[in-house]
């Protein structure tokens, strides 16, 4: 696909007083390259999705269209990143994301997923389109290994390089949350560093927690036993010597 110059893109006046068919329009995205990839998205998603549970105010997908056409046509500039995020919007299932639709918002941060197909792109034209066109303030890329992370931010108009802290995560202000990799994948950290599970794995925490609550409430019914045993112990000696244990003498 042809991409126009980003200041002639500019120029493009959006129509706003005629009538146009419905923006209504379905992903028009390839299948995923490998199960790696399906997985990174798959890790992603429902982390972040489990994370903002109670929010209702942004919208995440992956391996979606993005259709962003001035002219409000399909045939015309639409991207698919593996994962993008977009703020102050509605949370609901979405067949594509249509900017003309969506009060002209772009994502807010882009997440590619390399291959040896795609890297080239995603680290060329992909990475002019986010930062030229949608102006899209965060924009990361990772391998399916974990390895080749990189993150941007929009600074006056152009991506700069995010510096990792010490523990190699990057920030992510839009989100509030760092990124980073775990087992190789590329995972959601709190401001404090901490993992942000998928539901699996929180709910496999929950299962840990019980189990070690029952545990440690076994461990004090049986110190509780112990201690009771002893007790019996104790009172039966006082009795053969002729001194009754409940006496106060």
């Amino acid at each position: 696909m042809t991409i126009a110059p980003v200041q002639d893109f500019e120029k493009i006046v959006w129509p706003k007083d005629i009538i146009i068919p419905s923006g209504d329009l379905y992903s028009d995205e390839p299948e995923l390259e490998t199960y790696q990839h399906l997985q990174q998205l798959v890790y992603l998603l429902t982390s972040l999705e489990w994370w903002w549970r109670d929010r209702t105010d942004f919208f995440a997908a992956g391996n979606l269209t993005v259709y962003y056409s001035p002219r409000q046509r399909k045939s015309e500039y639409f991207r698919g990143p593996d994962f993008f995020v977009v703020l102050d919007t509605e949370r609901y299932p979405r067949k594509s994301w249509v900017v003309w639709e969506e009060d002209g918002k772009y994502p807010n941060v882009v997440i590619e997923v390399l291959s040896d197909s795609t890297a080239d792109m995603d680290k060329g034209l992909k990475k002019q389109i986010y930062q030229d066109i949608w102006r899209t303030p965060y924009y990361f890329w990772i391998a399916p290994t974990g390895d080749d992370f990189q993150g941007f931010h929009l600074v006056d108009g152009h991506y700069e390089a995010i510096e990792p802290n010490e523990a190699g995560l990057l920030w992510c202000e839009a989100l509030d949350l760092y990124l980073g990799t775990h087992d190789k994948k590329l995972r959601f950290f709190t401001p404090e560093g901490v993992l942000v599970p998928i539901p699996a794995e929180s709910a496999m925490q929950e299962i840990e927690r019980a189990e070690a609550a029952r545990q440690q409430a076994e461990a004090a019914r049986q110190q509780a036993e112990a201690a009771e045993r002893r007790a019996e112990r104790l009172a039966a000696q006082l009795r053969s010597l002729g001194v009754e244990p409940d006496s106060n003498l």
